[in-house]
């Protein structure tokens, strides 16, 4: 039997940079992989959907380039030839990581992997099953699309793993959630000319962001993209057949030729057989760890998605290294806690640390300061100005706890509201840092004035 100092068992995002790290700590590592290097994100999630998305707000963006004096006549798109620009995507990604372990000297293992006990795991493979053994094991495993159970099963209701694998797209598509993923296949359906009706049983879409940048979001999707949106509804008498899947909303029916089920995630634990390792899961199904990443057992560290935080690439990437160095180490470091979200509607939205509506229920006193995009000279001359972009802050200080983004390019303008964030940065050490001219990213700087009631470039709200 092989023994490894580091066993990581999933190559997603989390995993292969955690086996990566551990390696370089100059631990003999070992990750085991049932489907695909770059696992969920890589392969069926992050990548393939924001190719998808790219290209569709590219051609959203030729329909509507007669705004800004140019002429793009008879547009239109092969997605076939899309779906092979994202499956091509995806090879050289998944290749790269192929090389970036080769090179690391991680030794890769396909097949699914199982506990034996708390130092050795099974292998099952093709070819038969493998022992290995394990001083330290890193859980990677990640989560799955939750389908639930009255959904039919038919071809035309599919989760979206199976949705990226269409050659074509649908007339009519409807989408059961309005959360994230939900939102972003709307959207990007929505560009290429798809009919969308999303369908949400909560009061709005996206609950986790504050109600302004809600109400902004749904008013672009609704008015800009034609996407109709029932919320505080639940979707019922779902049938599928030949012709088309059906419901009703409120007595309601609604019809589309597919319909595509966004209702979250779960955790994939059911194969680990954790009892043999002396581990279980929670009534949710995650596997609990503390702040180290480290599990009920010493010698078992678990990342991402599987422990029940937030489902993100890039949270599941720093976990990973912290357990990597916890595991080889005598240096504990703890998981980071400012995380910024992305999420890659039209428009574009991004998200970090505290939101508003959180420091209300919390009781916080805070304030908050909003600059327009409208109002912002780049944001003019690019033809976009919708949108706008927000600091929380702590009423007291002027500490900045929170950001949030709503407009063009949001998912790359929350990095600078991150750091700040991470940093501990005042108010007024925001709007005193020099931002160049002309750039979206002074909308920060713009709206940090406003919090301290210093704007240069909107007007002042007078004291009453």
């Amino acid at each position: 039997m092989e023994t490894f100092g580091v066993v990581v068992i999933g190559a997603g995002p989390g995993g292969y940079p955690a086996a990566i790290r551990a390696a370089q700590l100059g631990a003999s590592v070992a990750l085991v992989e049932r489907e695909y290097l770059g696992g969920a994100c890589l392969n069926w999630g992050c990548i393939p959907s924001k190719a998808f998305i790219h290209t569709s707000d590219l051609y959203a963006q030729m329909r509507s380039s007669a705004s800004l004096g140019l002429k793009a006549e008879k547009t239109s798109f092969d997605y076939a030839a899309i779906a092979e620009r994202k499956d091509q995507v995806v090879r050289t990604l998944r290749n790269g990581v192929k090389q970036l372990l080769a090179a690391n000297g991680v030794k890769v293992f396909e097949g699914t992997a199982s506990f034996e006990s708390r130092k050795r795991i099974v292998v099952n493979s093709k070819s038969g099953n493998t022992v290995i053994g394990a001083e330290k094991t890193i859980i990677a495993t990640g989560a799955t699309s939750s389908m639930p159970g009255f959904l039919p099963q038919h071809e035309r209701v599919m989760d979206s793993r199976a949705f990226l694998d269409l050659k074509s797209t649908p007339a009519r598509a409807l989408v059961l959630g309005g959360g994230v993923i939900g939102c972003e296949f709307a959207c990007m359906l929505a560009q290429l000319g798809v009919q969308v009706t999303i369908v949400e049983i909560l009061e709005d879409i996206v609950a986790l962001l504050d109600a302004d940048v809600r109400r902004e979001l749904r008013r672009r999707m609704e008015n800009a993209l034609g996407i109709r949106i029932l919320t505080g509804k639940s979707l019922e008498n779902i049938k599928a057949d030949g012709k088309a899947v059906r419901g009703t909303v409120g007595g309601e029916v609604v019809e589309a030729d597919l319909l595509l089920a966004a209702l979250g995630r779960k955790p994939v634990t059911q194969e680990l057989q954790l009892e043999n390792a002396g581990l279980k899961t929670n009534q949710q199904g995650f596997i609990e760890v503390d702040e180290h990443a480290r599990t009920q057992v010493a010698t078992i560290y678990a990342i991402g998605d599987v422990t029940g935080g937030p489902q993100l690439a890039h949270a599941a990437t720093s976990q990973g290294l912290v357990a990597a160095e916890n595991a080889c180490t005598r240096h504990l470091r703890k998981n980071e806690k400012c995380i910024p979200y992305c999420i890659f509607t039209s428009p574009e939205v991004g998200a970090v640390g505290i939101t508003e509506q959180e420091a209300q229920q919390k009781g916080l006193e805070v304030k908050t300061g909003k600059f327009n995009f409208a109002a912002l000279g780049k944001s003019l001359a690019i033809g976009h100005p919708a949108g706008f972009v927000k600091w929380v802050a702590d009423a007291k200080t002027e500490q900045l706890l929170g950001a949030q983004v709503v407009g063009v390019h949001a998912t790359e303008l929350i990095a600078e509201a991150t750091t700040a964030i991470r940093a501990e940065l005042t108010a007024t050490e925001l709007a005193q840092t020099i931002h160049s001219h002309p750039t979206l990213a002074e909308a920060w700087m713009e709206a940090a004035d406003v919090l301290l009631g210093e704007p240069i470039h909107t007007i002042a709200k007078r004291p009453r």
